[in-house]
């Protein structure tokens, strides 16, 4: 099994499955099973999220290469050297790893999403890239460092009597991260707190971009009330995000939970992926091995 080395020398395990054009996936294709994925759904996820869209991905004619950059993150947390800048190289390790050099398409979710803009922002070996509940363009930027500068508080001082959190219900979860774990969330918003995507120019690569219709987080008094609105700049900025070369889809009736699983994703990108290859193979074209 193939290993990276991240920003600070820390080691990452690297899977890639199938063979064809190549796609990077930076999540956990573990399987899990019992009481730990029964937890998992009664939040809303699906435990084995990342299995279900790299063996899908693998199975339509694929070479995904994915790593558990989340799972590191929690392990082997980086408070205070997390940025922009070192996240979009540890993805490129990640890459490197699984490709030994050659071009990729990427797909990321939620703040992987967010990950995968400031990828293309610092590389031109992109072939692709895919954006689920982030948007690429009027990103709630300021919302995200209010909410992760209020979980480090918590972090720093959680409750002293814990209660068992009710599934579903956030607000009444009670903080379980560390304090590291959350700061290093922190340092990363600190490090975009000047970072404008209107004025980002992005390579020529085909682009998608979607999210839930009811994609807007409304966060409690833990959290300063926070509103992240992750769908609302995609369609009220569709021309702009359509005339630099964004394909644009909000998800009917779905949440930001709901717009992430398989079987919402999973069509969005074969159907995308697969119209890039018949336009004449781009994704991961020029991957060593395909």
């Amino acid at each position: 099994m193939p290993t990276a080395r991240l920003h600070d020398d820390a080691p990452i395990e690297v899977t890639v499955l199938g063979a064809g054009p190549a796609l990077l996936l930076p999540v956990s294709t573990r399987v899990i099973e019992g009481p730990e994925a029964e937890q998992i759904r009664a939040w809303g996820a699906d435990p084995n999220l990342g299995h279900h869209l790299a063996s899908g991905l693998a199975e339509a004619g694929f070479r995904v290469i994915t790593a558990d950059y989340e799972g590191h993150l929690a392990a082997h947390p980086k408070p205070r050297t997390l940025s922009a800048a070192t996240l979009a190289a540890d993805l490129l390790a990640i890459a490197d790893a699984g490709l030994a050099g050659g071009r990729f398409a990427y797909y990321g979710y939620s703040w992987l999403a967010l990950a995968g803009l400031q990828l293309a922002a610092r590389t031109d070996r992109l072939t692709g890239l895919a954006m689920g509940g982030f948007p690429p363009i009027g990103g709630p930027y300021d919302a995200m460092l209010d909410v992760t500068r209020a979980t480090y508080e918590m972090a720093l001082n959680p409750p002293a009597n814990p209660t068992n959190p009710t599934p579903g219900d956030w607000d009444s979860a009670e903080m379980t991260l560390t304090p590291d774990q959350t700061r290093q969330y922190l340092s990363l918003y600190e490090s975009l707190r000047d970072f404008d995507d209107r004025t980002l120019r992005l390579p020529s690569v085909p682009k998608l971009a979607f999210a839930g219709e009811k994609d807007t987080i409304v966060y409690g008094p833990k959290w300063g009330d926070a509103v992240v609105d992750m769908v609302g700049p995609l369609i009220s900025g569709r021309e702009l995000l359509i005339a630099r070369g964004w394909q644009v889809e909000v998800v009917p009736g779905a949440d930001h939970m709901a717009a992430m699983q398989a079987a919402v994703v999973l069509p969005l990108l074969t159907s995308w992926l697969s119209a890039l290859r018949g336009a004449g193979g781009r994704p991961g074209q020029d991957a060593v091995g395909d």
